[in-house]
């Protein structure tokens, strides 16, 4: 089967994302984009992925659900599970090892957690998105032995991607699968990618509704249920030592 996905959005929960960036908003939005398969990576936690999967389910789209975590090194990697769960199970993880001071909203934006039907449950008061004391190779191991995929997001980006702070995604890393922004610099970039098999896809790191599924791609599956097979295709592009 072949479907259309994207694997990298940000809710209100964000602080640089919109406020109208609700996990309904996305769900019902993604649809109307003809999206088979999305996922939520808010910065650094995965509050609003319990009100993201009512409202995928609602709207009949598949989903997964997880964060863009923020590493020790201050790179972004992109951290899915196939439940709530499991993302919630990760997204303690990650708090216990992260600092929060409080947010200004003045010069951050707010973090809302939210339900399905875009209500405001809670502010969330401290900055989401400070790095955690998780390594760049530790964040991969950690996700796929809770049962995740893990994958360097916008390596094509010059902040908080791994070649720009790293100058390569080193193949000892495991990672065999990266994310780019912009596909067209695919050439360019995988001169800095150390193992010479890797993959790679594109998202569109939505912060604001205009880009819901605007750098989303396309791939060929097994049959089955997309959030399903998805996971396990990303999960053979790691290597766990």
């Amino acid at each position: 089967m072949k479907i259309k996905y994207d694997l990298h959005m940000h809710s209100c929960l964000s602080p640089c994302g919109d406020d109208a960036m609700t996990p309904a908003f996305i769900a019902g939005n993604a649809v109307l984009e003809g999206l088979d398969l999305i996922a939520l990576t808010d910065h650094n936690t995965v509050e609003n992925c319990p009100a993201f999967k009512k409202a995928a389910e609602f709207y009949g789209v598949s989903a997964l659900y997880g964060m863009e975590l923020t590493t020790a090194e201050d790179i972004h990697v992109v951290c899915l599970f196939g439940s709530v769960e499991k993302a919630m199970e990760f997204s303690a993880y990650v708090k216990a090892r992260q600092t929060r001071p409080d947010n200004q909203p003045e010069i951050f934006g707010r973090q809302l957690v939210v339900d399905e039907d875009d209500n405001i449950i809670r502010e969330e008061k401290g900055l989401l998105i400070y790095a955690a004391d998780i390594d760049f190779e530790t964040a991969g191991k950690v996700v796929y032995d809770m049962g995740g995929a893990a994958f360097p997001a916008h390596i094509d980006k010059t902040a908080n991607g791994a070649v720009a702070i790293l100058g390569t995604v080193p193949e000892y890393a495991g990672y065999r699968l990266c994310e780019l922004h912009d596909a067209s610099k695919l050439p360019e970039m995988s001169k800095f990618v150390e193992y010479r098999g890797t993959e790679y896809i594109t998202n569109s790191d939505a912060h604001y509704p205009d880009a819901i599924g605007s750098a989303g791609g396309e791939i060929e599956l097994p049959d089955g249920d997309p959030a399903e097979q998805m996971l396990s295709y990303l999960r053979r592009h790691y290597k766990r030592d």
